[in-house]
């Protein structure tokens, strides 16, 4: 069987370091193993999502790198998810409760000042059919909890090894809320069903979920006649933390992506090396191609302690990744760019961003500075005939060296402000013949070119 992974976002906000996570993992996850990466869209909350958020969500994903393989929409499939319903409350698994919220509310803090989690009393389960209209003539609307059977729920978590829970340890769940709107889970289950996915890779918060979700697996696979049903593999991965070890937010980590891209100037290939070996003994490592990264991946690497995000280390990480990349991957982001010019500007960048700066320098205008004009016009005299090669630069040096006498930084800096206007950059001796000489005598003669 083809291995499947989903992404599931729901377009409520934009995608931010903390939730891409969990898409790079998937992603890498499903490559490495030549399976099927889903990008499904979690829109059942019609209120909060918009399609601004799900344009965005999908090209924040394009541009990382992130392609998926197959599509899906949660608003697509209502029509499933009532259908599920009523079997479910027809099999007995599903129940009406209609406890108010402040009558729950008042359930969990008794459980909390007595020392002890909040399970769900089934004062509800089974609900006489006089009782229930005494409490509907009352104006109470019902929610749906799902119907938990006694006994151990127990799976190998690819992250965290044996993993096991009782049932009666745990609150039945609730599926629908009182306005009969759907909560996450059984879309999501049914969905997980419908869409093949062998393995949910998920944060180690949704843990006890998945052992009320397994016996939600297990229903539903049999009302749909799925005798050979195999339930997925679970992975519960650590959850990060801000680079303080607080609670990742915007404020301490949780940069949204189009931040990222718009403003920070980052490359998408950095933050899926940053995120992918996050929590790993390896640790972000610079790379060319995203497939390097999905090649050596393996998700028995990450601890079992939750990392911590720095989003500065970003920024290094980003100008090591753009030093190392061949031409042929940034041709086609800069019209008319020369190999030679991309080999003297490379080793100065730290975004790609730059690129355009530094070929100002080259093809000009460029405004000169000049301290001493004499020394200029000398040094413009002095310039090497014919065609300037990589001994152009030396040549030139010596030549004005013996003329002026002038030596070390008072000989390179006042040629480097009166070619390039910035006191510093590429190597002169790759940037001198790279720029027209017509311009460089220009320059040094102090115009504008």
């Amino acid at each position: 069987m083809t291995l499947r992974v989903r992404f599931a976002p729901s377009p409520t906000g934009w995608l931010h370091l903390g939730n891409i996570r969990t898409a790079v993992i998937n992603w890498m996850h499903a490559k490495q193993a030549g399976g099927t990466f889903v990008l499904r869209i979690d829109d059942t909350d019609l209120e909060r999502s918009t399609d601004e958020f799900r344009a965005g969500i999908e090209e924040d994903m394009t541009w990382l790198g992130l392609t998926w393989d197959d599509y899906a929409k949660q608003s697509d499939r209502f029509a499933e998810y009532d259908k599920a319903r009523d079997n479910l409350i027809a099999s007995g698994r599903l129940y009406a409760c209609y406890e108010t919220g402040p009558e729950l509310e008042l359930m969990r803090k008794t459980a909390s000042i007595q020392g002890k989690p909040f399970i769900y009393n089934r004062s509800a389960y089974p609900l006489s059919a006089e009782d229930e209209a005494r409490l509907k003539a009352e104006g109470r609307e019902a929610h749906w909890r799902f119907a938990l059977k006694p006994g151990e729920i127990k799976w190998h978590d690819l992250a965290r090894g044996e993993t096991s829970f009782l049932a009666e340890n745990l609150s039945d769940p609730v599926l629908i809320r009182g306005d009969g709107s759907y909560l996450y889970t059984l879309c999501s289950v049914l969905d997980d069903i419908d869409l093949g996915m062998t393995d949910i890779i998920r944060g180690e918060d949704h843990t006890s979920n998945t052992a009320t979700q397994i016996q939600l697996f297990e229903a539903l696979a049999e009302q749909k006649g799925l005798g050979d049903f195999q339930m997925p593999r679970f992975a519960h991965m650590p959850l990060v933390s801000g680079a303080d070890g607080s609670k990742l937010s915007k404020s301490n980590g949780a940069l949204s992506i189009r931040d990222l891209r718009d403003e920070g100037g980052l490359e998408p290939l950095t933050i899926v090396a940053f995120l992918s070996r996050l929590g790993t003994p390896d640790g972000p490592q610079p790379v060319s191609d995203i497939g390097e990264l999905s090649a050596t991946f393996g998700i028995e690497r990450f601890g079992r302690s939750g990392p911590r995000m720095d989003p500065d280390e970003l920024a290094p990480l980003n100008g090591k990744i753009v030093r190392q990349l061949p031409y042929e991957a940034v041709t086609s982001r800069f019209d008319g760019m020369t190999p030679a010019q991309w080999a003297a500007i490379q080793p100065n960048l730290e975004r790609l961003s730059d690129v355009g700066d530094w070929l100002a320098l080259i093809d000009g205008p460029v405004t000169p500075e000049i301290e001493d004009a004499d020394f200029a016009i000398k040094a413009a005299e002095l310039l090497p005939d014919g065609e300037l090669d990589g001994d152009s630069w030396k040549v030139w040096t010596d030549a004005v060296k013996a003329e002026t006498g002038a030596k070390g930084k008072a000989l390179f800096m006042p040629l480097r402000l009166a070619v390039t206007g910035q006191p510093r950059g590429p190597e002169m001796a790759v940037l001198l013949p790279l720029i027209d000489r017509t311009k460089i005598i220009a320059r040094l003669n102090g115009n504008v070119a």
